[in-house]
């Protein structure tokens, strides 16, 4: 009995030892891939910038003890009958350094549209500062993108959740 038991810990040991750390779910190209635009866009677009602040942690009771927070990016496309365009998405960590970009080319959002960024609740490069710019273009009176992140946690039945919205820049 003693020795099914080893063999079965052995096992388990050797299979655990095999496994491929999870690539996080917010680094991955694929999804901008099948949103980029390859063929030429008009010149007459309106452009512009938005400034996103998130947190990918928090500070909780003082300033040692942080909680890591699971984020979702959310770009919306509040026009009816226009699409609007991302040309580029950048995340920069607390001290204002880029952390990756997303995309650096132009990606369409359909009307009516949401498209989202999630940062993994285990991805801490952000800090406690962390934010986004987003550089977009839209035709002339249509209404600009909206970008809103919701930061989320939870422990056993407690929660903590907020979100931020996105303010225009130059």
């Amino acid at each position: 009995m003693k020795y099914t038991f080893a063999l079965i810990a052995l096992c388990f040991i050797a299979v655990s030892c095999n496994e491929k750390p999870r690539e996080l779910s917010s680094t991955n190209p694929i999804n901008w891939q099948k949103r980029r635009i390859t063929a030429p866009i008009s010149d007459t677009l309106d452009v512009g910038h938005t400034f996103l602040s998130i947190y990918s942690s928090i500070y909780m009771r003082n300033d040692q003890e942080q909680s890591d927070l699971t984020v979702t990016v959310s770009l919306h496309n509040p026009n009816r009958d226009e699409e609007v365009f991302i040309d580029k998405a950048v995340y920069y960590n607390t001290h204002g350094e880029p952390i990756r970009t997303y995309f650096d080319q132009t990606i369409f959002v359909k009307p009516m549209e949401t498209v989202q960024i999630v940062i993994d609740g285990i991805d801490k490069e952000g800090g406690t500062g962390a934010n986004f710019i987003f550089d977009w273009k839209k035709k002339r009176n249509s209404n600009e993108p909206l970008f809103e992140a919701v930061m989320i946690n939870t422990h056993g039945s407690q929660g903590l959740s907020f979100v931020t919205e996105g303010k225009r820049i130059k």
